[in-house]
């Protein structure tokens, strides 16, 4: 998300190199990223994406993911949403963009109710068989619109989906009530966004001090959501992560990350480095290791199966 918004884009292809350098396969954006960047455009984190792939060789070794949803254009009312037309029209975009021939896994970015379930799987299932999509999935989908797809494209002999992308922390725990189960259930990936709240489970927003000087609580209105979270409670769960990562030697955000990929049922936890320096820290997350009194610590100052607003 901040592709094409706060960082250079020289530097971003050095993020998108390093990452695959390091042995990592799962490059995730959407069709909208990149519309906050002054200019009110949309589709720069795609091309930027694109570009970088285009240069160096590797996308064939890399699962690219991207999303559609988001209104591309406020001038047209049908420039958005889940309709076959916008479908067609926003793929054909990202394919253009993102400079291939096809799309791994193409997401539904939100779910919408003004479109029958049915059209939105038909054209998926288009895309599928005229090779410009592989596999579909899910983003924030509740569980039962997301059984209700299962169940149409079984019915219809359609494509299913094979994954959802809910948000997930240590703070933020709703998805382990139904979408968790119902994944494992349904041999659904989840791959969860905003593993680090935003930034709130790095350790720079700290009890009774201004938020640091262009932090993404300052700017990003879609941030808001934690905003609340900065809490007594909140500030509680945050030294005790403080104790635990200085035993192991690694920092909050390190600890935070590797929590979400041991968790049951996840897949791959989305990051969102704004700089070189985040994604190396980002990446040692996976040389991080928990124990048992660890995850009862966490589970002490949390509540599994629960969301930010019942905290």
């Amino acid at each position: 998300m901040n592709f094409g918004v706060r960082t250079p884009e020289a530097e971003e292809a050095e993020i998108i190199n390093q990452y695959i350098e390091a042995g990592h396969n799962f490059i995730d954006t959407a069709n909208v990223y990149g519309r906050f960047n002054g200019r009110g455009e949309v589709g720069w984190s795609e091309e930027i994406i694109g570009n970088t792939l285009s240069a160096n060789g590797k996308r064939g070794r890399i699962i690219l993911a991207t999303k559609v949803w988001g209104h591309m254009d406020p001038e047209d009312p049908n420039a958005g949403g889940l309709s076959r037309k916008h479908i067609l029209t926003s793929c054909k975009a990202s394919l253009k963009r993102l400079k291939t021939k096809y799309i791994d896994l193409y997401q539904l970015h939100r779910p919408v109710l003004d479109i029958p379930i049915d059209e939105t799987l038909r054209v998926l299932d288009d895309l599928i068989r005229r090779g410009w999509v592989r596999y579909i999935g899910t983003s924030m989908f509740p569980t039962w619109r997301i059984m209700e797809g299962l169940w149409v494209s079984e019915k219809y002999h359609l494509n299913r989906f094979v994954s959802e992308q809910p948000r997930y922390n240590i703070y933020d725990r709703e998805i382990e009530r139904e979408i968790v189960p119902m994944a494992q259930k349904y041999n659904l990936a989840i791959l969860p966004f905003s593993p680090l709240g935003g930034g709130i489970l790095t350790g720079k927003y700290r009890k009774g001090e201004s938020f640091p000087e262009d932090s993404r609580l300052t700017f990003d209105e879609l941030a808001s959501y934690y905003v609340n979270a900065l809490n007594k409670k909140f500030y509680e769960l945050l030294d005790i992560l403080k104790e635990i990562s200085n035993d192991k030697g690694c920092t909050i955000s390190q600890l935070s990350l590797a929590w979400v990929i041991t968790q049951p049922g996840i897949t791959s936890a989305i990051i969102g480095p704004r700089t070189m320096e985040q994604l190396e820290d980002n990446l040692d997350a996976l040389n991080v290791t928990l124990t048992e009194k660890d995850y009862q610590r966490i589970d002490d100052m949390t509540i599994p199966g629960s969301n930010i607003e019942n905290f």
